[in-house]
Protein backbone atom coordinates (compact mmCIF):
# COMPACT_ATOMS: atom_id res chain seq x y z
CA UNK A 1 0.00 0.00 0.00
CA UNK A 2 1.29 3.16 -1.21
CA UNK A 3 0.29 7.19 -0.79
CA UNK A 4 0.05 8.46 -4.84
CA UNK A 5 1.26 11.74 -3.54
CA UNK A 6 4.48 10.91 -2.86
CA UNK A 7 7.47 12.63 -3.83
CA UNK A 8 10.88 11.00 -5.27
CA UNK A 9 13.15 14.08 -4.23
CA UNK A 10 12.61 15.26 -0.81
CA UNK A 11 14.39 18.34 1.23
CA UNK A 12 17.17 16.86 3.85
CA UNK A 13 20.02 18.13 6.27
CA UNK A 14 23.50 15.38 5.38
CA UNK A 15 25.98 15.08 7.11
CA UNK A 16 28.34 14.78 4.44
CA UNK A 17 31.87 14.55 6.65
CA UNK A 18 32.71 13.84 10.26
CA UNK A 19 32.39 17.70 12.02
CA UNK A 20 29.56 18.84 9.57
CA UNK A 21 28.20 21.16 8.89
CA UNK A 22 24.81 19.93 7.71
CA UNK A 23 23.79 20.85 3.68
CA UNK A 24 20.57 21.45 3.06
CA UNK A 25 20.03 19.71 -0.16
CA UNK A 26 17.22 17.89 -2.13
CA UNK A 27 17.78 13.65 -1.59
CA UNK A 28 15.89 10.81 -3.14
CA UNK A 29 12.79 9.41 -0.95
CA UNK A 30 13.46 5.67 -0.05
CA UNK A 31 10.62 3.36 -0.55
CA UNK A 32 9.67 1.09 2.29
CA UNK A 33 10.94 -2.75 3.02
CA UNK A 34 8.27 -5.06 3.84
CA UNK A 35 8.66 -4.62 7.23
CA UNK A 36 8.90 -1.01 7.17
CA UNK A 37 6.86 2.09 7.00
CA UNK A 38 7.45 5.80 5.33
CA UNK A 39 6.78 8.89 7.16
CA UNK A 40 5.78 12.39 6.10
CA UNK A 41 7.79 13.71 8.79
CA UNK A 42 6.20 17.10 9.69
CA UNK A 43 7.98 18.42 12.46
CA UNK A 44 11.10 17.37 14.41
CA UNK A 45 13.11 17.52 17.93
CA UNK A 46 16.39 18.95 17.65
CA UNK A 47 18.50 16.69 20.38
CA UNK A 48 22.13 17.00 21.69
CA UNK A 49 22.72 13.78 20.21
CA UNK A 50 22.26 15.21 16.82
CA UNK A 51 25.01 17.26 17.55
CA UNK A 52 27.40 14.54 18.59
CA UNK A 53 26.54 12.75 15.25
CA UNK A 54 27.89 15.42 13.24
CA UNK A 55 30.61 15.95 15.48
CA UNK A 56 31.28 12.07 15.20
CA UNK A 57 32.98 12.57 18.89
CA UNK A 58 31.60 9.65 20.64
CA UNK A 59 32.94 5.86 20.50
CA UNK A 60 29.84 4.37 18.47
CA UNK A 61 31.14 4.94 14.72
CA UNK A 62 27.48 7.41 12.19
CA UNK A 63 27.31 6.32 9.00
CA UNK A 64 28.27 8.66 5.63
CA UNK A 65 26.86 10.42 4.86
CA UNK A 66 24.07 10.92 6.96
CA UNK A 67 20.68 12.46 7.76
CA UNK A 68 20.16 13.42 11.90
CA UNK A 69 17.44 13.73 13.93
CA UNK A 70 15.22 11.01 16.08
CA UNK A 71 12.65 12.85 17.26
CA UNK A 72 10.39 13.01 14.02
CA UNK A 73 6.46 13.23 13.90
CA UNK A 74 4.74 12.93 11.09
CA UNK A 75 1.95 10.89 9.28
CA UNK A 76 2.67 7.39 7.81
CA UNK A 77 2.11 7.47 3.75
CA UNK A 78 3.13 3.86 2.65
CA UNK A 79 4.04 0.28 4.33
CA UNK A 80 6.33 -2.74 3.68
CA UNK A 81 3.67 -5.71 2.64
CA UNK A 82 4.22 -7.45 6.26
CA UNK A 83 3.21 -4.47 8.31
CA UNK A 84 -0.59 -5.06 9.69
CA UNK A 85 -0.58 -2.59 12.87
CA UNK A 86 -0.03 0.32 11.15
CA UNK A 87 -2.58 2.21 8.67
CA UNK A 88 -1.68 4.41 6.01
CA UNK A 89 -2.96 7.94 7.49
CA UNK A 90 -1.65 7.12 11.43
CA UNK A 91 -0.06 9.80 13.39
CA UNK A 92 3.55 8.02 14.21
CA UNK A 93 6.95 9.24 15.65
CA UNK A 94 10.47 8.38 14.68
CA UNK A 95 12.76 7.68 17.60
CA UNK A 96 15.89 7.02 18.77
CA UNK A 97 15.98 3.54 18.30
CA UNK A 98 14.78 2.64 14.53
CA UNK A 99 14.61 -0.90 14.94
CA UNK A 100 16.21 -4.10 16.93
CA UNK A 101 16.25 -8.16 16.26
CA UNK A 102 13.28 -8.43 18.52
CA UNK A 103 14.52 -11.86 19.21
CA UNK A 104 17.89 -11.72 21.40
CA UNK A 105 17.94 -12.01 25.20
CA UNK A 106 17.43 -8.03 25.45
CA UNK A 107 14.37 -7.67 22.87
CA UNK A 108 12.52 -10.80 24.87
CA UNK A 109 12.69 -9.49 28.29
CA UNK A 110 11.46 -5.86 27.00
CA UNK A 111 14.86 -4.49 26.63
CA UNK A 112 14.95 -3.39 23.19
CA UNK A 113 16.81 -0.50 23.82
CA UNK A 114 20.06 -3.13 24.77
CA UNK A 115 19.93 -4.79 21.05
CA UNK A 116 23.07 -5.90 19.77
CA UNK A 117 21.81 -4.73 16.81
CA UNK A 118 20.30 -1.95 17.15
CA UNK A 119 19.27 0.59 14.10
CA UNK A 120 20.05 4.39 15.84
CA UNK A 121 17.69 6.66 13.47
CA UNK A 122 19.87 10.08 12.76
CA UNK A 123 23.07 8.04 13.56
CA UNK A 124 23.75 4.32 12.17
CA UNK A 125 20.33 4.90 9.72
CA UNK A 126 19.05 8.07 8.46
CA UNK A 127 16.65 9.38 10.15
CA UNK A 128 14.23 13.04 10.56
CA UNK A 129 15.73 15.72 9.49
CA UNK A 130 14.25 15.22 6.35
CA UNK A 131 10.15 15.61 5.19
CA UNK A 132 10.42 11.68 4.00
CA UNK A 133 11.89 9.15 6.76
CA UNK A 134 12.07 5.28 6.69
CA UNK A 135 11.31 3.15 10.22
CA UNK A 136 10.76 -0.43 11.03
CA UNK A 137 6.97 -0.40 12.06
CA UNK A 138 7.43 -2.61 14.83
CA UNK A 139 9.15 0.90 16.44
CA UNK A 140 7.47 3.21 15.57
CA UNK A 141 5.57 5.79 18.25
CA UNK A 142 2.12 5.39 17.89
CA UNK A 143 0.83 9.17 17.96
CA UNK A 144 -2.42 9.61 19.23
CA UNK A 145 -4.25 12.28 16.81
CA UNK A 146 -5.26 14.84 19.31
CA UNK A 147 -1.92 15.19 19.71
CA UNK A 148 -0.07 18.51 18.11
CA UNK A 149 2.61 16.91 15.88
CA UNK A 150 4.94 19.79 16.53
CA UNK A 151 4.85 20.14 20.31
CA UNK A 152 4.89 16.12 20.89
CA UNK A 153 7.72 16.05 18.80
CA UNK A 154 10.48 15.98 22.27
CA UNK A 155 8.62 13.95 23.71
CA UNK A 156 9.96 10.72 21.41
CA UNK A 157 13.19 11.12 22.26
CA UNK A 158 13.67 13.80 25.41
CA UNK A 159 10.47 12.78 27.01
CA UNK A 160 10.87 9.30 26.51
CA UNK A 161 14.28 9.25 27.84
CA UNK A 162 13.84 11.38 31.28
CA UNK A 163 10.62 9.27 32.01
CA UNK A 164 12.42 6.30 32.20
CA UNK A 165 14.90 7.75 34.14
CA UNK A 166 13.07 8.65 36.48
CA UNK A 167 11.35 5.16 36.62
CA UNK A 168 14.74 3.58 36.97
CA UNK A 169 15.58 6.24 40.08
CA UNK A 170 13.09 4.12 42.03
CA UNK A 171 12.04 7.66 44.01
CA UNK A 172 8.46 6.94 45.28
CA UNK A 173 5.38 10.12 45.19
CA UNK A 174 6.58 13.17 47.54
CA UNK A 175 10.30 11.99 47.58
CA UNK A 176 12.90 14.79 46.30
CA UNK A 177 14.73 14.54 42.94
CA UNK A 178 17.34 16.69 41.99
CA UNK A 179 17.54 17.27 38.20
CA UNK A 180 20.82 18.61 36.89
CA UNK A 181 20.80 20.41 33.36
CA UNK A 182 17.25 21.27 34.50
CA UNK A 183 17.00 24.16 32.28
CA UNK A 184 17.49 21.98 28.79
CA UNK A 185 15.20 20.06 26.54
CA UNK A 186 15.52 16.66 28.23
CA UNK A 187 15.62 18.58 31.80
CA UNK A 188 12.83 20.58 31.28
CA UNK A 189 10.24 17.79 30.78
CA UNK A 190 12.17 15.67 33.51
CA UNK A 191 10.80 18.92 35.81
CA UNK A 192 7.25 18.38 34.33
CA UNK A 193 6.99 14.17 34.36
CA UNK A 194 8.53 13.94 38.05
CA UNK A 195 5.96 16.33 38.88
CA UNK A 196 3.09 14.33 37.29
CA UNK A 197 4.63 11.01 39.01
CA UNK A 198 4.30 13.04 42.40
CA UNK A 199 8.32 13.84 43.24
CA UNK A 200 9.56 16.94 44.00
CA UNK A 201 12.29 18.69 42.05
CA UNK A 202 15.20 20.32 43.19
CA UNK A 203 16.72 21.77 39.50
CA UNK A 204 20.45 22.69 39.22
CA UNK A 205 21.31 24.94 36.18
CA UNK A 206 22.98 27.88 35.40
CA UNK A 207 21.32 31.63 34.46
CA UNK A 208 18.32 33.36 35.58
CA UNK A 209 16.05 32.25 32.48
CA UNK A 210 16.61 29.06 33.63
CA UNK A 211 15.66 29.53 36.91
CA UNK A 212 12.50 31.12 35.76
CA UNK A 213 12.04 28.48 33.59
CA UNK A 214 12.27 25.68 35.98
CA UNK A 215 10.26 27.68 38.63
CA UNK A 216 7.19 28.00 36.35
CA UNK A 217 7.21 24.46 35.69
CA UNK A 218 6.85 23.04 39.38
CA UNK A 219 10.38 22.83 40.51
CA UNK A 220 10.64 23.03 44.33
CA UNK A 221 13.72 24.81 44.00
CA UNK A 222 16.31 25.92 42.42
CA UNK A 223 19.91 26.09 42.09
CA UNK A 224 22.13 28.00 40.32
CA UNK A 225 25.90 26.10 39.42
CA UNK A 226 27.49 29.57 38.46
CA UNK A 227 26.44 31.69 41.54
CA UNK A 228 26.36 29.21 44.04
CA UNK A 229 29.43 29.16 46.45
CA UNK A 230 28.57 25.60 47.61
CA UNK A 231 26.68 23.55 45.30
CA UNK A 232 26.42 20.24 47.14
CA UNK A 233 25.24 22.25 50.55
CA UNK A 234 22.96 23.90 48.69
CA UNK A 235 21.16 21.07 47.24
CA UNK A 236 21.18 19.68 50.57
CA UNK A 237 19.22 22.59 51.78
CA UNK A 238 16.48 22.16 49.64
CA UNK A 239 15.81 19.06 50.94
CA UNK A 240 13.88 18.05 54.48
CA UNK A 241 16.58 17.87 57.47
CA UNK A 242 19.10 18.85 55.28
CA UNK A 243 19.33 14.66 53.91
CA UNK A 244 19.72 15.42 49.88
CA UNK A 245 17.45 14.22 47.38
CA UNK A 246 16.51 10.80 46.92
CA UNK A 247 17.76 10.19 43.28
CA UNK A 248 19.57 12.32 40.98
CA UNK A 249 19.00 12.66 37.45
CA UNK A 250 21.88 13.90 35.30
CA UNK A 251 20.87 15.25 31.83
CA UNK A 252 23.66 17.73 31.96
CA UNK A 253 26.41 17.96 28.76
CA UNK A 254 29.48 18.71 30.95
CA UNK A 255 31.30 16.14 33.43
CA UNK A 256 31.77 17.78 36.26
CA UNK A 257 28.21 17.36 37.73
CA UNK A 258 28.25 13.71 36.77
CA UNK A 259 31.66 13.94 39.94
CA UNK A 260 29.54 15.88 42.33
CA UNK A 261 26.22 14.19 42.26
CA UNK A 262 26.96 10.81 44.70
CA UNK A 263 28.07 14.04 47.27
CA UNK A 264 24.68 15.14 47.91
CA UNK A 265 22.32 12.36 47.36
CA UNK A 266 20.95 10.94 50.40
CA UNK A 267 22.21 7.69 51.67
CA UNK A 268 20.53 5.17 49.82
CA UNK A 269 19.78 7.18 47.53
CA UNK A 270 20.37 6.48 43.27
CA UNK A 271 22.21 8.80 40.91
CA UNK A 272 21.09 8.18 37.19
CA UNK A 273 23.08 9.15 34.50
CA UNK A 274 21.34 9.88 31.69
CA UNK A 275 23.67 12.83 29.74
CA UNK A 276 26.71 11.76 27.63
CA UNK A 277 29.16 14.21 27.83
CA UNK A 278 32.09 13.39 25.11
CA UNK A 279 34.84 11.51 26.90
CA UNK A 280 33.64 12.25 30.57
CA UNK A 281 34.10 9.67 33.50
CA UNK A 282 31.94 9.00 36.36
CA UNK A 283 33.78 8.15 39.41
CA UNK A 284 32.62 8.14 43.61
CA UNK A 285 34.83 7.01 46.79
CA UNK A 286 34.40 3.25 46.88
CA UNK A 287 34.01 4.15 50.78
CA UNK A 288 31.48 6.34 50.83
CA UNK A 289 29.84 4.53 48.12
CA UNK A 290 29.52 1.25 50.95
CA UNK A 291 28.86 2.84 54.01
CA UNK A 292 25.95 4.94 52.64
CA UNK A 293 24.58 2.83 50.50
CA UNK A 294 24.73 4.82 47.12
CA UNK A 295 23.27 3.47 43.72
CA UNK A 296 24.77 4.93 40.87
CA UNK A 297 23.52 3.56 37.46
CA UNK A 298 22.84 4.40 33.54
CA UNK A 299 20.10 4.96 31.84
CA UNK A 300 19.06 4.49 28.57
CA UNK A 301 16.21 4.88 26.03
CA UNK A 302 13.12 3.67 26.72
CA UNK A 303 11.29 0.48 25.50
CA UNK A 304 8.11 0.20 23.17
CA UNK A 305 6.14 0.32 26.73
CA UNK A 306 7.71 3.38 28.08
CA UNK A 307 7.38 5.25 24.69
CA UNK A 308 3.48 4.83 25.20
CA UNK A 309 3.28 5.56 28.67
CA UNK A 310 5.14 8.56 27.92
CA UNK A 311 3.07 9.85 25.44
CA UNK A 312 -0.08 8.88 27.67
CA UNK A 313 1.15 12.04 29.90
CA UNK A 314 1.56 14.36 26.94
CA UNK A 315 -1.73 13.25 25.84
CA UNK A 316 -3.53 13.86 29.44
CA UNK A 317 -2.37 17.45 29.18
CA UNK A 318 0.11 16.95 31.95
CA UNK A 319 3.49 17.64 30.26
CA UNK A 320 3.65 20.84 28.27
CA UNK A 321 7.30 21.13 25.67
CA UNK A 322 8.78 24.74 26.24
CA UNK A 323 10.15 24.73 22.33
CA UNK A 324 10.67 27.43 19.65
CA UNK A 325 10.25 26.43 16.25
CA UNK A 326 12.70 27.14 13.09
CA UNK A 327 12.84 25.76 9.45
CA UNK A 328 15.00 22.67 8.53
CA UNK A 329 17.35 25.20 6.61
CA UNK A 330 17.77 26.28 9.95
CA UNK A 331 19.58 23.48 11.67
CA UNK A 332 23.13 24.30 11.45
CA UNK A 333 22.04 27.86 13.15
CA UNK A 334 20.41 25.35 15.65
CA UNK A 335 23.65 24.05 16.10
CA UNK A 336 25.63 26.06 17.17
CA UNK A 337 23.26 27.37 19.79
CA UNK A 338 23.72 24.29 21.55
CA UNK A 339 27.28 24.23 21.05
CA UNK A 340 27.60 27.40 22.89
CA UNK A 341 24.70 26.21 25.62
CA UNK A 342 22.89 28.92 24.66
CA UNK A 343 19.37 26.83 24.49
CA UNK A 344 16.03 27.37 26.88
CA UNK A 345 14.22 23.71 26.33
CA UNK A 346 13.70 22.46 22.78
CA UNK A 347 14.51 23.56 19.59
CA UNK A 348 11.58 21.59 16.56
CA UNK A 349 12.49 22.56 13.16
CA UNK A 350 9.57 22.40 10.57
CA UNK A 351 10.79 20.19 7.64
CA UNK A 352 8.37 22.05 5.24
CA UNK A 353 10.80 25.40 5.24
Amino acid sequence: MASPQIPTEQWAQVVEKTGGPVVYKKIPVRTPGPDEVLINVKYSGVCHTDLHAMLGDWPIPTKLPLVGGHEGAGIVVARGELVKDVEIGDHAGIKWLNGSCLNCTFCNQADEPLCGKPLLSGYTVDGSFQQYAIAKAAHVAHIPKECDLEAVSPILCAGITVYKGLKESGARPGQFVAIVGAGGGLGSLAIQYAKAMGLHVIAIDGGDEKNELCKQLGATAFVDFQTSKDVVADVKAATPEGLGPHAVLLVAVQEKPFQQATQYVRARGTVVCIGLPANAMVSAPVFDTVIRMITIKGSYVGNRADTTEALEFYRRGLIKVPYKTVGLSKLQDVYKLMSEGNIVGRYVVDTSK
